[in-house]
């Protein structure tokens, strides 16, 4: 939606960013009455917490599934409220993004197993150790069984900032190049793959989409050598499809 970000307090004058509190409530004086002062923007990101200490706090007193069920539902509102452009600019997929992403869909799964091996055990709270810090294990650490979670986790990460691209796209009106847009293009389509699939490709897959996907960000902001290491590994992922 578009928005005029910077506003001002009708009844005490006081300024502030909507973008920072997502709020028209003055911080102040509390009134709802308040001005614009600036151009409408496209915003699509919400301020949010996604803090995960009261979850680690219980880790050895809960079960794992009621640890789950609560890791989830924070990853859920936190994942819901985010967006990627602010103010008309376009932010990075992050790793915090990512890390909640995977968090939600590794708890489904811990939440819906009766037995899970060691290994699952140890990777969920090592996601819940980090995730809010934006760390994540590496490719190599992710059990076979969880690396569906990783892959649909990450597949509509990058379906959702697509979607954002295209829309801060289309508020420059900028004309994209034949490279760009096949980009683009092909970039939907690996995210289509792995969805039809159920996330279920090697995590190596999954890290290398995200690869792709930050470079064809960076080559749409201009950077041509972005773009070129972009279409290189969205070619690669074509020929590991394969």
């Amino acid at each position: 939606m578009k928005i005029r970000g910077e506003r001002e307090c009708k009844e005490c004058g006081t300024r502030w960013s909507y973008y920072e509190t997502g709020s028209i409530g003055c911080p102040a004086c509390g009134s709802l009455h308040s001005v614009g002062t600036d151009e409408r923007s496209e915003h699509t990101d919400r301020p949010v917490a996604f803090d995960l200490t009261p979850v680690r706090a219980d880790v050895d007193d809960e079960p794992l599934e009621e640890l789950a069920d609560r890791a989830r539902e924070r990853c859920r509102e936190y994942v819901r409220r985010r967006g990627f452009i602010t103010g008309g600019e376009l932010r990075d997929l992050d790793d915090t993004y990512l890390a909640a992403a995977e968090l939600l869909h590794v708890a489904d799964v811990v939440g819906r197993e009766i037995r899970l091996e060691e290994r699952e055990e140890l990777y969920f709270l090592a996601l819940v150790g980090d995730a809010d810090e934006g760390d994540r294990p590496s490719a190599d650490d992710v059990p076979t069984t969880l690396r569906a979670a990783r892959g649909l986790a990450y597949a509509n990460a990058v379906r959702e900032y697509r979607r954002d691209v295209r829309t801060w796209l289309g508020e420059r009106e900028r004309d994209l190049a034949a490279s760009e847009r096949s980009a683009l293009e092909t970039l939907g389509g690996h995210v289509t793959r792995i969805r039809m699939l159920d996330g279920d490709v090697e995590a190596r897959t999954a890290d290398r989409l995200i690869e792709a996907t930050r470079d064809l960000a960076n080559g749409l902001r201009g950077d041509e050598l972005a773009l070129n290491r972009a279409e290189d590994r969205l070619e690669s992922l074509a020929v590991s499809d394969g």
